[in-house]
């Protein structure tokens, strides 16, 4: 049940609400607002464990070219574009086609696969990490960009597909019987009347796949090991030292490493919008 709009007539539960939003905005924001202005802070400033105040020296352009001289955040980052492209590129390609063919068509077994997508959400990854990881070992992927790739795309596109094929479900029917009276294929149908209608589903869960294999941490650290394909969110465990940590430096290539998704969704906000929405009202 959605929650009941509050009336105007009721201006202290308004405030109240209000003021609440605000509150919990603030305290989602808080530790963003620390990484940052610890990114501006100086060694020294971290050191002497002034993390919430005011800096006593700004280190900002220092901070942030440290972090690419004095570390491997740029090789890191080229192996997360390496291996995050590639894996969108092939999960919306596959789910569209897959959420096509169970959205509309019908025969054995398609109630069968759909729930084997739909399942496969609810399981946990964590727990086949030692068979995927054997697995990745004894066919000599291991350590390699494949294998994370592999991955991703494997368990991305149950998601994906479900996804896709609700939307497409979604489509007027008159349009796909109209294109089988025109003798069109199903790849024609697929290509010129599927992915047109859909390019905004598509943006959506294009920022979505892209966010959740760009922040990845976990298959990161189980399938890679060396500098050469670790991504960025495993690269940053490795500017932690043993003895003595340069937080600031730390701070600075965390938000170097937010900023691709960040401004993928700025840039696509529009469609990300209208890609959840579509579908939702009729009419």
């Amino acid at each position: 049940m959605y929650p009941r709009p509050i009336p105007e007539t009721r201006p202290l539960a308004r405030l109240a609400y209000m003021a609440m939003v605000f509150l919990i905005l603030l305290l989602w924001l808080l530790p963003l607002f620390a990484i940052i202005m610890t990114s501006f802070r100086s060694f020294d400033d971290v050191m002497a464990g002034n993390y919430w105040g005011w800096p006593t020296q700004f280190n900002l352009v220092e901070n942030y070219v440290a972090v690419f001289q004095q570390t491997k955040m740029t090789q890191y980052f080229i192996n997360s574009l390496i291996i995050t492209v590639p894996s969108v590129v092939a999960i919306l390609v596959l789910s569209t086609m897959t959420g096509f063919v169970l959205s509309r068509y019908r025969f054995p077994g398609s109630m069968a696969i759909f729930v084997l997508f739909v399942g496969g959400n609810f399981l946990p990854q964590q727990i086949m990490m030692l068979p995927i990881r054997d697995l990745m070992v004894s066919t000599g992927l291991y350590d390699t960009f494949f294998a994370l790739i592999a991955f991703h795309v494997a368990f991305q596109t149950g998601f994906a597909t479900l996804f896709m094929r609700n939307f497409i479900a979604a489509l007027p029917t008159e349009l796909f019987q109209a294109a089988r009276a025109e003798g069109a294929s199903p790849w024609q149908v697929l290509i010129h009347i599927v992915v047109p209608l859909v390019r905004p589903a598509l943006a959506a869960l294009a920022i979505l796949v892209f966010t959740f294999v760009w922040n990845d941490y976990f298959w990161a650290i189980v399938l890679t090991q060396s500098d050469a394909v670790k991504p960025v969110t495993a690269g940053l465990s490795n500017l932690k030292g043993e003895w003595v940590s340069q937080w600031n430096i730390v701070s600075a290539a965390t938000i170097f490493v937010a900023i691709p998704p960040v401004a993928m969704f700025f840039l696509m906000q529009k469609h990300f919008v209208s890609g959840l929405t579509m579908g939702a009202v009729k009419g």
